[in-house]
């Protein structure tokens, strides 16, 4: 017993060191692979011995002791208590996302998700998607959940994002660190290569994540900002998410709401009269957007954000002259859009 306490009271120092210390900038994949290892090992204490009250005593107390000595040293310290210890890695994990030391290498190695996960082996485990893996269970566990409200992007969408946001604000907080979170999402983005629609609907989550600090604010409008720089990004967010999806950042976000009326304009401005198919088509293939999907995309907005419709129908009215303001379908994109979505919205109203 006297190893077990004193391996328990090095690995909940060790969750410390993780979660508040710049030695993490010193990690690599085999010190990363020996904090989850000890990490599992609390798990498998508390597994055998949550059931001997004599023995949790013990375990309590001397969770007690190494807490009180940890905020010694380190003021900001979240105390581990004894059921914790059943979902330490996840504790491990969140404490690292919360950490703005902890380099970019590691970072990229946890949200990893184009390797499969093992971390049932006892020896050298696989830290490559670790994230995926607590991720999945925490999404089932959403799921399963019956007094929640569901998710439109989705449970694993909204797990994630919750952890890209922790991220975000940790890195935030501290103002030398803006480029590092810039780098951080730029990471995930390349490690999404593959899965790139799932990405979206992990961003839009992220977007409608509740902001109920300064700091929430600040990654919420610093994950907009870094979207409109990644225009190949935000388009396929435009294309690939749902319109109930669009319509809720566009109401929740006041530049989401300006970027997505940008992109609809750039995917006009795109398309050309096909005489053969008497209808507009788009000249570049990505995305591939129809006249018709289109204007249900605008239709779309301005029945969620009415204010905008004064101004755009001027601005597209003004499009339209400058192609020579004419009446006549399918010479001016312009003018056969503002036709369309007049009937549309005036078909929603009736």
């Amino acid at each position: 017993m006297e190893a077990v306490l004193r391996n328990l009271s090095s690995s909940v120092e060790l969750l410390a060191v993780a979660a508040h210390s710049g030695e993490v900038q010193q990690w690599d994949k085999q010190t990363m692979s020996r904090a989850f290892h000890w990490a599992r090992y609390c798990e498998h204490v508390f597994s055998r011995f949550h059931n001997n009250p004599a023995i949790c005593r013990i375990l309590e107390k001397q969770l007690q002791i190494t807490n009180n000595s940890v905020r010694a040293v380190f003021p900001g310290y979240r105390e581990v208590c004894f059921l914790e210890l059943s979902r330490c890695q996840h504790v491990l994990l969140v404490g690292l996302l919360n950490n703005p030391e902890v380099p970019i290498s590691i970072m990229k190695m946890l949200f990893d998700n184009t390797s499969p996960v093992n971390i049932q082996q006892g020896e050298d485990e696989d830290l490559t998607g670790l994230c995926s893996h607590i991720i999945q269970y925490k999404s089932a566990c959403k799921v399963l959940t019956p007094f929640t409200d569901s998710s439109v992007a989705g449970a694993d969408a909204e797990v994630q994002a919750g952890m890209l946001m922790e991220r975000l604000d940790a890195l935030l907080s501290q103002a030398s660190k803006t480029c590092q979170a810039e780098r951080f999402l730029d990471t995930v983005l390349k490690g999404c290569e593959g899965a790139s629609e799932h990405f979206c609907r992990v961003i839009a989550a992220a977007l409608l994540t509740r902001t109920n600090s300064a700091a929430q604010t600040a990654s919420v409008n610093f994950l907009l900002d870094w979207l409109q720089q990644k225009h190949t990004l935000l388009q396929l967010v435009c294309s690939a998410l749902s319109s109930a999806l669009l319509i809720d950042l566009a109401k929740e976000r006041l530049k989401f709401r300006h970027a997505y009326f940008d992109v609809l304009k750039k995917w006009a401005s795109d398309m050309e009269y096909s005489i053969s198919d008497d209808e507009w088509v788009k000249t570049s293939p990505n995305p591939t957007v129809s006249f018709q999907k289109l204007t249900e995309h605008f239709v779309g907005l301005f029945e969620a954000c009415p204010s905008l419709w004064n101004d755009v129908e001027k601005e597209l009215n003004n499009l339209k002259i400058s192609d020579g303001d004419f009446d006549v379908r399918g010479l001016s994109v312009w003018g056969d859009l503002l036709s369309e979505i007049n009937k549309g919205l005036s078909i929603r109203v009736t």
